[in-house]
């Protein structure tokens, strides 16, 4: 079995966010309950707080995404 099948979709969005060039894996975190996202954290602009959005996209089978982060500029 490949590696990458094995890992859950929390794991997945925590090491697309380490790799991400625009947002700060220590302000924004990810959890997941089913195929439902919430995200939480602070961002240091409004772009940041979209990209951790959009950064979902790229993930099959996530359902509702709620997008708490805060932005703090």
């Amino acid at each position: 079995m490949e590696k990458r099948s094995s890992m859950t979709l929390l794991q997945r969005l925590q090491t697309a966010v380490i790799h991400h060039p625009h947002l700060d894996g220590r302000r924004i975190h990810y959890s997941t309950s089913g195929k439902n996202v919430k995200i939480e954290g602070k961002a240091y602009t409004f772009y940041e707080k979209q990209m951790a959005q959009e950064l979902l996209r790229c993930f099959e089978g996530i359902g509702k995404i709620e997008n708490n982060v805060i932005v703090c500029s």
